[in-house]
C-alpha cells in the first residue's frame, strides 16, 4: 500500500492484503497496549486478536483522529471489556486516611536509568483496578470523572486506585534502583 489512505480504502473494501498490512503496521504496538491493561501476555494476545477481528469485520474509521489513535481506542475498549468479563475490575475504595504516603524517590538516586521494559513490567504487575486506572489516567489522558464513567465506578475510587498505583510503582522503582546501586 502506498499510503494510509489506500490502506484505509483497502480495509473498508475487505481486502486481505490491506488487513495484513494494517496488522503488520500496528500489531506489535497494540499488543503492548493490550498487555498494559491485562498484565498477562496470553490475555493480551487474545484481546489483540478480538480487537483486530472487530476492526476487520466493521471498519468504522471516520478519520476524526489518526488511524493509530482509532486502533488504540478499539484495543483499550477491548481490554476493558475483557477485564469486565473476567470480573477483574473490582472497585476498591480506600479511605483517604488509609492511603499510604508515596515513597520519596529522590532518596533512591537517578530513576531516569530504568529501562522502559522494566517500567512496563512494573505497571503490568499492578493489581487489575490500579493498573486500569493508571493506564487510563497516564496513557490515555482521561480525567477521574471520565474514568469513573468508563469503568462504572465512583470518582473517588478512581483517585484511590491511581494513588495506590503510584505508591506501588514508586515502591518497586525505589527497590529496583536500590538493588541496581548495590551491584
Amino acid at each position: 500500500m502506498e499510503n494510509e489512505v489506500e490502506l484505509i480504502k483497502g480495509c473498508r473494501a475487505g481486502e486481505d492484503f490491506a488487513r495484513k498490512q494494517l496488522y503488520t503496521l500496528y500489531g506489535e504496538q497494540m499488543l503492548a497496549v493490550c498487555y498494559r491493561y491485562t498484565g498477562d501476555m496470553d490475555a493480551a494476545h487474545d484481546v489483540l486478536h478480538d480487537g483486530f477481528i472487530k476492526i476487520f469485520t466493521r471498519f468504522s474509521f471516520r478519520g476524526e483522529s489518526s488511524l493509530r489513535t482509532w486502533i488504540t481506542r478499539v484495543m483499550v475498549t477491548q481490554s476493558l471489556d475483557y477485564l469486565r468479563r473476567q470480573k477483574r475490575m473490582s472497585e476498591v475504595v480506600v479511605p483517604d486516611e488509609h492511603l499510604p504516603d508515596i515513597p520519596d524517590l529522590s532518596e533512591a538516586g537517578d530513576t531516569g536509568e530504568i529501562p522502559e521494559e522494566k517500567l512496563m513490567e512494573f505497571v503490568a504487575e499492578l493489581p487489575d483496578g490500579c493498573r486500569t486506572v493508571f493506564n487510563l489516567y497516564v496513557f490515555e489522558n482521561k480525567s477521574h470523572k471520565e474514568i469513573s464513567e468508563l469503568l462504572r465506578i465512583k470518582e473517588h475510587s478512581s483517585t484511590s486506585q491511581l494513588h495506590r498505583a503510584r505508591f506501588l510503582l514508586a515502591k518497586k522503582i525505589k527497590e529496583y534502583v536500590s538493588y541496581e546501586e548495590s551491584k
